[in-house]
């Protein structure tokens, strides 16, 4: 477990959420902002986050819609406390389980919810140069194969539920080919740097069962300025609003 000493309270959504997290292990920065911002969950409905880490996205969730159930699965017991003691202070309702996705916890196998959202580990076995810190390599290293995630999503998934992921641009294919098997509707958003820039990370996000056509976004630009110019924060409205003010970023649906 983590003592004071090695964790940090750290500002989300300009100071709406206070996160305690390790300071040299596994670090939330907007990924899990935008995964939440993706999600368009309603009040009433549930949803369950896989491999909730310190529970940035769920709460990021809880923070901007109300009356939400929200479950969060975490494979690491230290990054599953902390998401407990960040909902508590935050005043929001995180129900946290520790297990592997894998080997899904009893209490999650028997239930279904309304919406699924994920940040996967981003490298494959091999890739990359490993984490000093072992919970930061964990949650950066891939055990579990990315489609794997994707099926237990699916399985957990209601008929006409949807499943949201955000993982690297190049892993793109792979991401498809498991939605592919039990999900359509699907809908994707590059997410890049700069205008004209390629995109380094993407949103993904189906629905089981879903008949609709594919879609591919107009891409999510992050920072104005053609270049980082200055040490100073340059992002672009719609980053701004995402990021700092806690809005919905719509999926095109």
């Amino acid at each position: 477990m983590f003592s004071e000493a090695d964790l940090t309270h750290d500002r989300f959504l300009d100071g709406r959420l206070m996160i305690w997290q390790p300071r040299t292990g596994y670090r939330a920065a907007m990924d899990p902002v935008l995964l939440a911002a993706a999600c368009a969950a309603q009040s009433g409905q549930s949803v369950l986050e896989l491999g909730c880490g310190a529970g940035v996205a769920s709460l990021c969730l809880g923070r901007r819609v109300e009356g939400l159930d929200l479950t969060g699965l975490e494979l690491q017991p230290a990054y599953a406390d902390l998401a407990r003691r960040n909902a508590a202070e935050n005043g929001i309702a995180l129900d946290v389980l520790e297990g592997d996705l894998a080997r899904m916890p009893g209490a999650l196998r028997g239930r279904v919810f309304d919406h699924v959202i994920a940040n996967p580990p981003y490298f494959p076995p091999g890739q990359g140069t490993a984490a000093r810190d072992a919970g930061r390599e964990q949650a950066q290293r891939e055990a579990t194969p990315l489609s794997d995630w994707v099926r237990h999503g699916l399985k957990r998934l209601k008929p006409g539920g949807w499943i949201t992921v955000i993982q690297n641009a190049d892993r793109l294919p792979e991401l498809l080919s498991a939605l592919s098997q039990g999900a359509g509707s699907i809908a994707v958003l590059p997410i890049v740097p700069r205008a004209g820039r390629a995109a380094g990370r993407v949103l993904v996000q189906g629905r089981k069962t879903g008949r609709g056509a594919f879609q591919l976004l107009a891409p999510l630009v992050l920072h104005a300025a053609p270049h980082h110019a200055a040490d100073a924060e340059d992002l672009t409205e719609i980053a701004q609003d995402v990021l700092r003010r806690g809005a919905e970023l719509r999926m095109g649906r």
